[in-house]
């Protein structure tokens, strides 16, 4: 049974509502103010509510936004239900994250088909939504124990040479342990990526602790951006073709990001650019910090991304699988992304298919400098949530 609560300071119409509600097998709650209805929304969370706006007090734009500022209630089907249907109230309603506006007085016909439309919206979201989950289920299916076996195979292969060692010359025995080390380090890469994007997912649902991600924030994002940039062109062998360009103004304040997450987010997206892209082509990271914005941006000539797969991108997913293999199950773009939007940034790619790819990274110039909520109290807690 569907429930649904009815804000409305005027008792007739509130009674009323509920009345016919009930007839029609709903579960009403009712509340005679903007304060109780607010309450009520958290303690009954419920499937839709309807909300007067003219309300002592706490009126119904107030209500709204209460309700929009907490992950629990947020998403709650919201219908204004009042006599002010100027363009401009409703165009403050739908501002502020309203699904729908009924005028009073309504009949009974217009109340349940507004009531039946914002349920069959919501189910249709629901259930797109639920098909998402389960694409991301099937690529984790079908993902993770080839990407587990392929480096633990290495590891089993080259380990089972090594039995044989008597007949083994010291320079096949160093090969044989670089090998072995490669595909260790290549698992140990998968298996943090994996516990790092559950522990983002954790705070995607719990956005209070998305500041664990900006302490210590950074204060000089141009050299660790740089000195990371270099270390991985250096790891795949390709130093050569990396090129920096920094255009920043001295004085700028700090970014809001924490120093792991940036070089996380450095380390996969040049990463990426690299593995993406041939040898002896430019791979360029460029820096650009002003009063007014911090922008990282990555580009890389080679494959790209068309408009479908920017758009679908997604853990787990990977396109053209058997054209391009790929490693650490795709989840390098998607962390970026997921670091970046929980502290505040934008996230976005470019990308002329078959030519150049460039992903964005940015924060606006209002956030540099936005203080936490008593940070040094938040570091103490910080270390379960950063990057191992």
């Amino acid at each position: 049974m569907k429930t649904i609560l009815v804000i409305e300071d005027d008792p007739f119409i509130r009674e009323s509502i509920g009345d016919v509600l009930e007839l029609e097998g709903y579960q009403v709650v009712t509340a005679a103010n903007g304060a109780i209805g607010v309450a009520l929304a958290f303690q009954h969370l419920p499937d839709l509510i309807l909300c007067d706006v003219s309300m002592p007090e706490m009126d119904g734009f107030e209500v709204l936004e209460s309700l929009q500022q907490h992950p629990e209630t947020n998403t709650i089907p919201f219908v204004f239900l009042t006599a002010r249907t100027t363009k401009a109230d409703q165009r403050q309603g739908m501002n502020l994250g309203a699904d729908d506006y009924l005028a009073k007085p309504c009949t009974v016909p217009e109340l349940l088909n507004t009531i039946s439309r914002r349920f069959e919206k919501r189910a249709v979201v629901q259930a797109k939504s639920e098909k998402q989950l389960e694409n991301v289920r099937l690529n984790i299916a079908q993902s993770l124990p080839h990407e587990l076996y392929t480096p633990l195979n290495g590891i089993l292969g080259f380990s089972e040479l090594l039995r044989d060692y008597d007949n083994l010359d010291q320079a096949e025995i160093q090969e044989i342990g670089e090998a072995i080390h490669t595909s260790a380090l290549r698992l140990h890469h998968l298996l943090k990526n994996f516990v790092l994007y559950s522990k983002l997912e954790l705070i995607a649902h719990h956005p209070e602790q998305a500041q664990f991600l900006q302490i210590p924030k950074v204060q000089s994002a141009a050299a660790i951006i740089q000195a990371t940039a270099q270390q991985v062109a250096q790891q795949t062998g390709r130093l050569l073709d990396l090129q920096l360009q920094t255009h920043t103004n001295p004085g700028i304040g700090e970014v809001p990001i924490g120093e792991p997450y940036l070089q996380k987010i450095v380390e996969e997206l040049v990463d990426n650019a690299f593995k993406f892209s041939a040898a002896q082509t430019p791979v360029v990271v460029e820096i650009t910090q002003d009063a007014n914005e911090f922008v990282l941006r990555v580009t890389n000539q080679g494959r790209g991304m068309t408009p479908e797969q920017i758009a679908n991108i997604g853990a787990y997913v990977q396109f053209n699988r058997k054209h391009y293999e790929q490693q650490g199950l795709g989840l390098g773009v998607i962390i970026s992304k997921r670091i970046t939007e929980l502290c505040g940034g934008s996230f976005h790619i470019y990308s002329i298919p078959n030519q150049t790819i460039t992903v964005q990274v940015r924060f606006r110039g209002d956030l540099l400098a936005r203080p936490l909520t008593d940070p040094m109290r938040e570091w103490a807690r910080v270390q379960d949530w950063q990057v191992s």
